[in-house]
């Protein structure tokens, strides 16, 4: 049995079987724990250490390297602070471009609107999600396809804490969003920017979507639903 993640690695896999082996391969995701990721899980206190008081927040958890995109958020920031000039930019996690990330942002003057957290304890990262109001990384494919986002399990958590979310076209990430439903899927920094003002002038499409990605993970994502499709791989 070979099992595979959502219909981008089905294809590249299925090119590597026999036209039978294919046949029987069977999806099987990672699954989001909707007790840990959580509306209320904490964003409250977070926002409160952080000094960011009721300021819009996009709020972005990965590490810092440059297929998941945070420089396509940085780059985005002028246009975004054109239309929403309090929002902040949360980057939460840690990372070889860390560095080119900071340059970036300070050379675009944007510095004093991007936050980096650094990496954040297990623990406390659903309250990291919990204090954004709208969640985005634009991830890209590199390498000629050979570095390539599997899935983005951090747009399920995210949904999992109500935030609408944005999202890069590559590899599965789209399978971890409802397009047009639970956020959107951008292909570039102008796209990126239209989406996450879209988002922050609109409070109410914004906290629709969220709901929407709310309701979707808990219906088909949760671990309980994911260990009983490999309970039934294993036995059937």
């Amino acid at each position: 049995m070979v099992t595979y993640l959502g219909d981008y690695f089905r294809a590249r896999l299925a090119r590597a079987l026999s036209a039978e082996a294919a046949e029987r391969m069977v999806r099987l995701t990672p699954g989001v724990d909707v007790t840990f990721f959580r509306p209320g899980a904490g964003g409250t206190a977070v926002r409160d250490r952080l000094g960011l008081g009721n300021r819009p927040v996009v709020v972005c958890v990965s590490r810092l390297v440059r297929r998941k995109g945070q420089d396509t958020l940085i780059r985005a920031w002028p246009r975004v602070r054109a239309e929403v000039g309090d929002a902040v930019l949360l980057l939460v996690g840690d990372g070889p471009y860390a560095g080119r990330l900071r340059r970036l942002a300070g050379r675009l003057g944007v510095g004093d609107a991007v936050r980096f957290t650094g990496a954040v304890p297990w623990a406390e990262l659903p309250g990291y999600y919990d204090a954004g109001d709208v969640f985005a990384m634009p991830c890209r494919t590199r390498r000629a396809g050979l570095d390539v986002e599997g899935l983005g399990i951090v747009y399920l958590e995210a949904s999992a804490t109500g935030l609408p979310v944005i999202g890069g076209d590559s590899g599965g990430a789209p399978d971890a969003i409802l397009a047009g439903e639970s956020g959107y899927v951008v292909g570039d920094v102008a796209g990126t920017a239209a989406r996450v003002v879209e988002l922050l002038t609109d409070p109410v499409k914004a906290r629709a979507m969220g709901e929407k990605g709310l309701a979707w993970v808990d219906r088909e994502w949760r671990w309980e639903l994911a260990a009983a499709r490999l309970t039934a791989i294993l036995t059937g």
